[in-house]
């Protein structure tokens, strides 16, 4: 289905077409490279040409992502401009057409108690992974924020991959630290908790201090 773009026509055929007025939803995303190597724009503006798309993006779906939330932001951008609304309802409808564009993730509160602020998942939880990697002898392999109902907090689970070279219970609690820390000095994070889940080992990168002994007396002298 071929999406309205909004393009004055132009009164012949000569004249060059006239640029946009109206502001593309591409740019208020930015104009990046989804995960395919496809820029968005290029995506963005094969869906509003309409016709059919090429294999590439019948068969991707960072593609079909982006112009199912490019699409829905567009409709609010529209929408905004054929009514008034008050100040809330603006608000509230840019919020549901950012939190649709599915490449940022569900959109969660930071702890401030004067202006309302947000932050994305997917930034949240990479700058989480990068706290937890930043503990020696450990991975982190997933992250996720799960916003408690009713408050501002929310709630971290990880999964890691950690060595055995030190008791895990000692490294969880570095984990949990450092990952406290980034939430709320980085983020500005109010964290309800903070789950981890050891799900792999990791070899530890250099013999430790009381392996050394036991590998020269098994060698020999």
């Amino acid at each position: 289905m071929a999406l309205d773009d909004h393009r004055r026509a132009t009164p012949t055929g000569d004249e060059p077409t006239a640029a946009p007025t109206d502001t593309d939803a591409a740019q208020l995303v930015g104009d990046e490279k989804l995960p395919c190597g496809r820029l968005i724009s290029h995506v963005w503006e094969q869906a509003r040409a309409g016709g059919e798309p090429d294999s590439h993006t019948v068969g991707c779906a960072f593609c079909r992502q982006a112009v199912e939330g490019l699409t829905a932001l567009d409709s609010a951008v529209r929408t905004l401009r054929a009514v008034r609304p008050s100040a809330h309802l603006v608000a509230d409808r840019v919020m549901r057409a950012v939190r649709a564009e599915a490449r940022l993730g569900r959109l969660l509160p930071l702890d401030d108690p004067v202006t309302e602020l947000w932050v994305a998942e997917t930034a949240a939880a990479k700058v989480l992974r990068r706290a937890a990697d930043h503990v020696a002898g450990v991975r982190a392999a997933s992250c996720r924020l799960i916003p408690d109902e009713g408050t501002a907090k929310v709630a971290i689970a990880i999964t890691l991959a950690m060595t055995l070279d030190h008791p895990l219970p000692g490294r969880a609690a570095e984990v949990r630290r450092a990952v406290a820390c980034a939430a709320e000095h980085e983020l500005g994070l109010a964290v309800s908790g903070i789950d981890l889940a050891i799900v792999s080992v990791l070899e530890p990168s250099t013999p430790t201090a009381a392996a050394e002994p036991m590998v020269r007396s098994r060698s020999g002298p």
